[in-house]
């Protein structure tokens, strides 16, 4: 039997009582840039994969991201959400989510969304972790390896899609993008994503993090796989700098972790190596 549902937690709570020990659990986000490559229906740019968003509806159905995405926040976040924790006042659960979206790949503060909401601290955490049980958005944790330093300790904040991301924002046409003040963040959030899907598609637990110190030295994704720990930086812009690999190398200097563990990946179509490590093109991330 293939049990699905986009309700994690009362899926969750069937499978615990009923099928223990004799279930496998896999958790399938939307369409990864890998398998719409594959399938020939990846966009032709950036911008257009940000604003698009990959829920496999969209591409099926061939709906416009203006029409399918208003729909999913009322009919599945307004409501099927809601119902969850019978969230009372639906305006500032509402408000919470677009101050979410605001703030993607930024640190998260509690307390300023609190005020700006009018809710109570708690209240905070518990939509959050609706919001999180529901797979709208996630948190990226900070990485404990300190080398002395005093690091952060609050998670950076990300959505599963992008699209849905940008309806949130009121991003209404893909040309909007180009100078949207969000744009760096959602491209970052975009790649990430990646990592994400890459590790779910293949039943793996993803083990990724972020590291950040107190100075302000920070770099944007640490990936653990078989002991070993991969950094990288995420750049939206098209031309590639050597002042990319700044927080790579700050970081590659306090780990002791050389050039074939570090990379940049930025919004180009020209991979390459350098001395520092290497360069991918977003398409290739």
């Amino acid at each position: 039997y293939i049990l699905t549902g986009s309700q994690n937690t009362e899926l969750m709570e069937a499978v615990d009582q009923s099928l223990a020990g004799r279930v496998g659990i896999l958790t399938l986000l939307p369409f990864s840039h890998e398998e719409m490559r594959a399938a020939g229906i990846a966009p032709t740019n950036i911008d257009t994969e940000i604003f698009h968003g990959a829920y496999p509806r969209l591409y099926d159905r061939q709906i416009e991201p203006t029409d399918y995405y208003p729909n999913y926040i009322k009919t599945y976040i307004e409501r099927d959400v809601r119902q969850m924790k019978a969230i009372g006042d639906l305006s500032k659960f509402r408000r919470l989510i677009k101050l979410c979206a605001g703030r993607i790949g930024q640190l998260l503060n509690k307390a300023s969304l609190a005020v700006e909401c009018g809710i109570t601290a708690p209240t905070v955490d518990a939509w959050l972790s609706i919001l999180e049980e529901s797979y709208i958005l996630y948190f990226l944790r900070p990485d404990h390896n300190n080398f002395a330093k005093r690091l952060v300790k609050s998670p950076k904040l990300y959505f599963y899609d992008t699209g849905l991301a940008c309806s949130l924002l009121e991003i209404r046409h893909v040309d909007q993008l180009d100078t949207h003040y969000l744009r760096g963040g959602l491209f970052e959030n975009l790649v990430i994503n990646e990592f994400l899907k890459r590790d779910y598609n293949r039943g793996l637990e993803p083990s990724l993090s972020f590291w950040r110190d107190s100075a302000g030295h920070e770099v944007d994704l640490l990936r653990r796989e078989a002991g070993r720990t991969k950094a990288y930086e995420i750049k939206s812009g098209a031309t590639f700098s050597k002042s990319y690999f700044t927080g790579l190398d700050y970081w590659g200097r306090l780990s002791n972790t050389g050039p074939e563990d570090r990379a940049v990946i930025y919004g180009g179509d020209r991979s390459m190596r350098t001395s520092s490590g290497e360069v991918k093109a977003w398409e290739e991330m």
